[in-house]
């Protein structure tokens, strides 16, 4: 069985299983005298999602058909499929992730805030555009609070700047060069173009930076940055990517001090014991 055709007996597979989890009365229709199995019939997902009958048996039964992004989203609801479900169908039908719906929420799930809040060291939650929308306590000393802002407006707009990351060209390089990464691989490139053209209009630096087509992959570094009234403190980061609830993609990044000297500048300035 060749990949193509794995995918889609997994995706009628998928199709057969879910429309088994929803009984008429779930939908409006009625239940009827004769019905054998539970769940909905072929016919009835196919009236929901507005298809013929026949053109919904086939996807069922893995045909090779050509499914189109408007239909997917119909079946998403006749199906009632949550977000995790709508990208498990999109990945099988099509082989990418869905549109997003709307803007990614500023906050994430209980679980990942109790997470990064049992680190003792900085952690800030991002979208895969920069979006800041979850720091620790620690992060929120040292840099301020900075979530609902977008890191790469910050870093190139100067709408929020807690204090200077020394070797600046760097790290606003490497910054851009993820930030395209990122456009490439996403489904919602659109989001991302926007925060380009803004940049491109409103910064130079970034506009230069932009037209080089630079890529960066590496999930881990240092920089330095220079607290006021601290001084210079060496950090490494490692960044890891986390799948929330509802199917969103965010970016968590730890951070920590390198050797003593910047350990015990660090400590000054979040107070730890």
């Amino acid at each position: 069985m060749t990949a193509s055709s794995s995918k889609r007996a997994e995706l009628a597979a998928f199709l057969r299983d879910r429309r088994g989890r929803i009984s008429p009365a779930d939908v409006g229709l009625p239940i009827g005298a004769r019905r054998r199995t539970p769940g909905l019939r072929r016919e009835e997902v196919a009236l929901l999602a507005d298809v013929g009958a026949s053109w919904y048996t086939w996807l069922e039964q893995g045909r090779d058909i050509q499914v189109s992004e408007a239909l997917l989203e119909r079946l998403t609801s006749a199906l009632r499929l949550d977000a995790a479900e709508r990208s498990y169908l999109f990945e099988l039908a099509q082989g990418r992730s869905p549109r997003a719906v709307d803007a990614p929420p500023p906050s994430v799930s209980p679980m990942l805030e109790r997470m990064i809040e049992g680190h003792r060291f900085p952690v800030t939650v991002s979208t895969l555009r920069w979006d800041v929308v979850a720091m620790n306590g620690p992060a929120l000393k040292l840099w301020g609070d900075m979530r609902g802002t977008n890191a790469m407006r910050n870093m190139f707009l100067g709408e929020v700047s807690p204090f200077a990351t020394v070797e600046r060209e760097a790290h606003a390089r490497n910054l851009v060069a993820r930030f395209r990464t990122e456009a490439a691989r996403a489904s919602d490139h659109e989001m991302f173009q926007e925060i380009a053209d803004e940049l491109v209009a409103g910064s130079h630096e970034f506009r230069q930076l932009w037209t080089q087509h630079d890529l960066f992959a590496e999930p881990e570094g240092t920089k330095i940055v220079d607290v006021p009234g601290t001084g210079r403190i060496e950090i490494e980061h490692v960044t890891l990517m986390h799948v929330e609830p509802d199917a969103r993609t965010l970016r968590v990044l730890f951070y920590a001090p390198v050797g003593a000297e910047s350990a015990q500048r660090m400590a000054r300035c979040l107070e730890l014991d």
